[in-house]
């Protein structure tokens, strides 16, 4: 580890905090109707959209509505997508000829992009058209980010309200968000990518002559426009299969920042806008507090054992850590970085194979996902999975001082908290069900690059990334096969929608209650002890869960790796 590497990973968490702030303000306005520096430019249009969908601005909807709608929204965003891969080769703008995506690949891809996970069992540049990547992936990039941050919304509202029957109105909280938020921030960061040196073309691929004298095809395309969206909304999705390592994704250190910085953005300013809303900050700042404890430990572990690279590389002289799939413009503290970044915020893009990382540089990937996505998470998601990981730890809090429950003066009750722990326990369900089942399947198995601890941290990896959303993967496994596209196809959809409706049910509940005013029994939950607690209750669950796995993956490996041994192909 060295100085240098501190000071960036430091200058990164300075710029994200100094945007909490600000950007709570501005989306505290705009969902609460409040009149922001856009609104002479976008409030005639958001007007005209309701007026053309017929959409009342003030009638607002009780939970169960508010799901349902959100949820034929996304049957519909998802029978478009999968039309559109099924039928590419017949559409315009496909300037390279590409042909249909086979039925498996384009369910996956499909329930990958409705779903903000953006999983890719696919190469994008050799297999998806410009108009797929815009009309398809780009768009449910804005539609499924807008979906997150409203839901979060939605929840947020149940605390700061009392005696409501409602908690907003699904279509026009995710006009407001699309218009006021994605676009606009999309715009500025698209702009600057481009200045980057990032393509944003229609035109056809470009054909090359090598110094060797070979040809090579350079893949291009619109490609800032997407990028924007896939780091702002944390879906991840790359337009190269190489993701954010590929050098027309991601051409330059300052590139890089502005990414991270984007992946972190809005996820860190709902905290603001939780604390805005229910009326006191520094409830927000706690939960930032929390978040914010588990994002250091990760990048710090991180860090240090990709910096400590391996004993056989230090045995060759080679001490400068472990560049193996890394690239040489972001190095280890960069890439050490983003990878804990992507994976805490859900996002799934990658600067680095996190396939070629030490066994604990790896891990902690995987911890950041199977913890729930809720350090920081994704745009929305991660802030309503925190909120059910706070009802769990004052349910705790309550147990040990014989007291009912409460936060924010909301009484927390046995239906409360039977929701939360049915959106907590159904992702272990598909991570850790997923992986048993494909172990013992040969044809699955047989997907694996690698053998022993680490050919079993793939599978691992490939089921956590998918149920908690993120996206990313090892890269060492062949997912393009029937049984991957299909088995992650349900872990992506199990992991959003069986999260989604317990924390809509917990909102319809809590609005509809009366707030309890603070007495002298009352827990704060402001300040350490509290942050504590949450921090504690999140990973007593992670670690009593996912421990045993962990331990047959990373953890064996590391202790390997300690004792120079390496597992043969085929041994």
């Amino acid at each position: 580890m060295t100085l240098n590497g501190w000071l960036q990973i430091l200058l990164f968490i300075l710029i994200v905090i100094a945007l909490v702030k600000p950007l709570g303000w501005y989306m505290t306005r705009v969902f609460t109707g409040e009149r922001t520096f856009l609104s002479p430019l976008l409030h005639p249009v958001e007007r005209g959209l309701y007026a053309l969908a017929g959409v009342q601005e003030d009638q607002e909807q009780h939970w169960l509505t508010y799901t349902v709608a959100m949820l034929f929204f996304h049957v519909g965003g998802f029978l478009i997508l999968y039309a559109l891969l099924r039928l590419q080769g017949l559409l315009p703008f496909n300037p390279q000829g590409l042909p249909a995506v086979p039925e498996d690949l384009a369910f996956n891809t499909a329930s990958s992009f409705v779903t903000n996970t953006n999983w890719q069992n696919y190469g994008g540049e050799s297999t998806m058209s410009y108009l797929v990547q815009m009309l398809g992936l780009t768009h449910q990039n804005f539609l499924s980010a807008a979906t997150g941050i409203v839901l979060a919304i939605a929840l947020i509202r149940s605390f700061a309200r009392a005696s409501f029957r409602t908690i907003g109105n699904f279509w026009v909280d995710v006009t407001r968000c699309t218009l006021y938020v994605l676009l606009p921030i999309c715009v500025v960061v698209a702009l600057f990518l481009v200045w980057q040196g990032m393509p944003q073309t229609l035109g056809a691929y470009v054909d090359a002559t090598t110094l060797e004298g070979t040809k090579q095809t350079i893949a291009l395309g619109p490609v800032a426009s997407q990028v924007a969206i896939k780091m702002l909304g944390t879906n991840g999705g790359g337009f190269f299969n190489a993701n954010a390592a590929h050098p027309f994704e991601n051409p330059t250190a300052l590139s890089n920042l502005v990414q991270m910085v984007a992946i972190f953005a809005l996820g860190t300013a709902l905290t603001n806008v939780f604390g805005r809303m229910v009326g006191n900050e520094r409830q927000g700042w706690a939960i930032l507090a929390a978040m914010g404890v588990l994002f250091v430990a990760g990048v710090t572990v991180a860090y240090w054992s990709e910096a400590a690279g391996t004993p056989a590389l230090a045995a060759l002289g080679l001490d400068g850590g472990n560049m193996e799939g890394k690239e040489v413009r972001f190095g280890v503290a960069l890439s050490a970085l983003f990878a804990t970044v992507t994976t805490a915020a859900s996002c799934g893009a990658v600067n680095a194979m996190h396939d070629s990382f030490t066994a604990l540089g790896g891990m902690i990937p995987l911890i950041n996902m199977q913890l729930g996505e809720i350090i920081v998470g994704g745009v929305g998601a991660g802030f309503y999975g925190i909120l059910i990981f706070v009802i769990v730890a004052m349910f705790v809090a309550g147990l040990m001082v014989g007291r009912t429950p409460e936060y924010l003066g909301k009484k927390l009750e046995a239906r409360e908290v039977k929701m939360a722990m049915l959106a907590i326990l159904c992702l272990p369900l598909m991570m850790l069900g997923g992986t048993a089942v494909a172990t013992v399947l040969p044809s699955a198995v047989a997907s694996i690059a690698n053998p022993g601890p680490h050919g079993f941290s793939e599978i691992l990896y490939a089921y956590t990334s998918q149920t908690a959303n993120n996206g990313s993967a090892f890269a060492g496994l062949t997912g393009n096969t029937l049984w991957y596209n299909l088995t992650g196809a349900a872990a992506m959809l199990v992991g959003r929608f069986f999260v989604i409706i317990p924390a809509m049910a917990i909102a319809g509940s809590l609005a509809a209650k009366k707030t309890v005013p603070a007495s002298a029994g009352t827990f704060p939950t402001d300040g350490g002890l509290f942050i504590g607690l949450l921090v504690g209750v999140i990973l007593i669950a992670g670690g009593l869960t996912f421990f045993p796995a962990l331990a047959l993956g990373p953890i064996v490996e590391h202790l390997a790796m300690i004792a120079s041994q390496t597992f043969a192909s085929g041994g």
